[in-house]
């Protein structure tokens, strides 16, 4: 597909990808913060999983001052309020043809992980809840749900039951840690599976949480 966003890809050594994992990046950040990663996961070395780390579009942001950066969406304040809803879904699209690419590529959705860290991480929540074909997990760090309203009416019955890993730094300034578990909260009273992790941390990733992050990927997706 011509018209998905541009990323960077890992593939795997021992064979052709019959695994994907999709991982947002977060704010003013790109598709490179990840990467570094995903040799320390721990996967089996033959784990035939391709990993693709996208770039956001660049666009104006409230809170930057309206000075352009690479956003998923728009934030017009902090610690909540009136949520750009249209950038939101304009992401949820883009997520959507990243998916599609996949299949396209031989990856059925089911071996699919969607992934994402603090706005990326809202924006795998949004996309997979919704999404009509069921993903092989949910990876959402340092985050919470956008449009939480809407979850009731508009999930899909396709990913009720697809597991969720969320983790959420106790000590998080830029996401406080409450914002995650309300978030956490509101999945599990509708009855979505969330495996949650927490961590002695501020807005960021750590060791331990590396780790459990390649113990839950090995499960998900039958490694």
């Amino acid at each position: 597909m011509s018209d998905v966003l541009p990323a960077v890809e890992i593939e795997p050594s021992a064979r052709t990808a019959d695994r994907s994992v999709i991982w947002l990046h977060g704010l003013g950040a790109s598709g490179h913060d990840f990467e570094p990663i995903v040799p320390e996961l721990g996967l089996p070395a033959d784990a035939a999983v391709r990993f693709v780390f996208p770039h956001a579009p660049v666009q104006p942001v409230t809170i930057n001052g309206g000075m352009p950066m690479p956003a998923w969406y728009d934030i017009k304040q902090l610690g909540g309020g009136n949520e750009d809803e249209v950038g939101i879904r304009a992401s949820e699209r883009e997520v959507q043809r990243l998916i599609r690419r996949e299949n396209e590529r031989g990856v059925p959705t089911e071996r699919i992980v969607l992934a994402g860290f603090s706005q990326g991480g809202a924006i795998v929540l949004h996309t997979g809840l919704r999404y009509p074909e069921r993903l092989a997990g949910i990876m959402a760090l340092s985050t919470y749900l956008p449009l939480n309203g809407s979850l009731e009416a508009e999930r899909h019955a396709g990913n009720h039951q697809t597991p969720i890993f969320m983790a959420h730094g106790t000590l998080d300034p830029v996401v406080p840690y409450q914002n995650g578990a309300r978030s956490r909260d509101l999945l599990n009273g509708q009855d979505h599976p969330v495996e949650w992790h927490e961590y002695p941390m501020e807005h960021q990733v750590c060791l331990e949480q590396i780790q459990d992050i390649g113990a839950w990927l090995k499960r998900v997706l039958a490694l």
